[in-house]
């Protein structure tokens, strides 16, 4: 019986990603499977990620998930349809030195414990559902030794979260709508990884980070039942403006990628404001944004910063280089500074070394900063203190891992219960 008390563990990180050509709307709710094809871009794990740790034991009496230390339902059919279709494809196991021996069909009867933690707000728009499916489906395949490609592995993540299917790959990702009704082919794929394009450095203002009043499926939903817009969307622009995207990110390209990534993103807002109740994603703050990124954009003559917004008020934004990226978060503070008493690590996070090459260590020097000269209308004064809750400094990043350290697993080897 001693031997019945091992506990077989895996942990691993998860990006999450941004789409620049939107997903909004399924033709089949249950199997999640798109009405559009769609674009991301992957965001370095370093800065924001999810990390899951899951375990096995023959001692587990029912499978239980904990999700930022608080133990959660897996009674919902995303969660039933990720388990059982990793158990489905599960394979044998051995770990010789723990003497512990698994075979296929014993997956069937062994029960999971499943720990997960983000390390940003979750649904706040910044497509924490994204990383987390992503990071279960890949932590398990790991864990039951399924043999998989990352593009399969996408079509399990999708039944938890559309966009988590993109999550399984770094770099610049499509995730095809596919045309089979039982989804086989609605699978994400890699088209560049994340050293093709590494100029690009991404600047992330979180706006809020409390969660949105309408969910992405709840919102969605009414999208396709009510939008005439969306319908217009999906058939017409849509598919023109994923080739065009695809030529841009292997060219690139910045001036298209801006053009398209800005224009896709207003056009969802549209979608929301022509759904039925209207839906609002964005806020005061997040106008404010798109017009200081327009007025530069526009002075400047060729396009310096693409934004992008997800379901929510955070401002994506997308600079073409390291030297605008300074620029930029000079003029972002200038316009939303941060109260008093903050501590600027703490208002600037993720690659923070950013703020030395902005000149601004201290909180004094954000009070020097001068409004950017080629602003000349007023976007507001610098009275905007705590409007925007912090900014996240990152850049395209690559897919998921396996994080060998047992120091940052997060369930007890021994109990596998959370630590």
């Amino acid at each position: 019986m001693a031997a019945e008390k091992w506990v077989y563990m895996v942990t691993a990180q998860t990006p999450t990603n941004i789409a620049v050509i939107k997903y909004w709307g399924k033709r089949d709710e249950v199997r999640i499977l798109p009405v559009n094809d769609s674009i991301s871009v992957t965001l370095d794990p370093d800065h924001l990620c999810t990390v899951t740790t899951v375990a096995v034991s023959p001692s587990f009496d029912r499978d239980r998930m904990w999700l930022n230390g608080k133990e959660i339902s897996l009674s919902g059919s995303r969660y039933q349809n990720c388990l059982r279709e990793i158990r489905g494809r599960a394979g044998d196991v051995e770990d010789k030195e723990k003497g512990i021996k698994i075979e296929k069909k014993d997956w069937e009867k062994l029960h999971l414990h499943i720990a997960s933690h983000n390390n940003f707000p979750t649904a706040a728009g910044l497509a924490s559902s994204a990383a987390g499916f992503a990071c279960l489906v890949f932590s398990l395949a790991k864990l039951m030794n399924v043999d998989e490609d990352p593009s399969h592995l996408s079509a399990i993540a999708r039944q938890g979260s559309g966009s988590a299917c993109r999550s399984l790959f770094g770099g610049f990702v499509k995730w095809e709508m596919g045309s089979k009704e039982d989804g086989s082919d609605s699978v994400a794929v890699q088209l560049a990884d994340e050293k093709h394009w590494n100029d690009l450095v991404i600047i992330i203002a979180v706006v809020s980070s409390r969660q949105k009043e309408t969910s992405s499926t709840s919102g969605m939903r009414e999208s396709v039942e009510t939008s005439l817009l969306l319908q217009h969307r999906a058939k017409e622009v849509v598919p023109k403006r994923i080739l065009q995207m695809e030529e841009a990110i292997k060219n690139r390209d910045f001036a298209s990628f801006t053009q398209l990534s800005c224009a896709d993103s207003n056009q969802f807002h549209a979608v929301c404001l022509d759904t039925s109740p209207p839906i609002f994603y964005m806020n005061d703050t997040s106008h404010r944004i798109i017009s200081l990124v327009e007025k530069w954009n526009r002075s400047e003559g060729t396009p310096q910063v693409a934004y992008t917004f997800d379901a929510g008020p955070n401002a994506v934004l997308i600079a073409r280089n390291r030297k605008i990226a300074v620029q930029l978060l000079q003029g972002l503070l200038y316009y939303f500074p941060p109260k008093s008493d903050t501590d600027m690590k703490s208002y600037v996070v993720g690659d923070n070394s950013i703020l030395k090459e902005a000149g601004l260590d201290g909180a004094n020097s954000v009070e020097n900063l001068q409004p950017p000269p080629e602003i000349k209308d007023n976007i507001g004064s610098q009275d905007q203190k705590g409007e925007v809750s912090y900014f996240i400094c990152t850049k395209p990043g690559r897919g998921p891992v396996v994080l060998p350290d047992q120091t940052q697993a997060l369930l007890d080897p021994e109990t596998g219960l959370p630590k």
